[in-house]
């Protein structure tokens, strides 16, 4: 699992794409409730974001995934 919150650059949006790639359940952090939606944003347009969630409920999702 591989999760990309705010920030900038789009070094970790290549890594979190091959986790992905991998079959990893990856997550964003959405432009909402980001500082700097860079990173997360170029995630999101490569394609390495399987889920975008606001940063309140990304461990929401994290249980969810883990308790499949």
């Amino acid at each position: 699992m591989g999760i990309i919150l705010t920030g900038m650059g789009k070094d970790g949006a290549a890594g979190l794409l091959e986790m992905r790639n991998k079959g990893c359940y990856t997550i964003g952090q959405d432009k909402q409730s980001c500082v700097v939606y860079g990173m997360p944003m170029v995630a999101f347009d490569i394609g390495a974001v399987e889920k975008q969630a606001p940063c309140q409920s990304i461990a929401r999702l994290i249980i969810q995934k883990l308790n499949k």
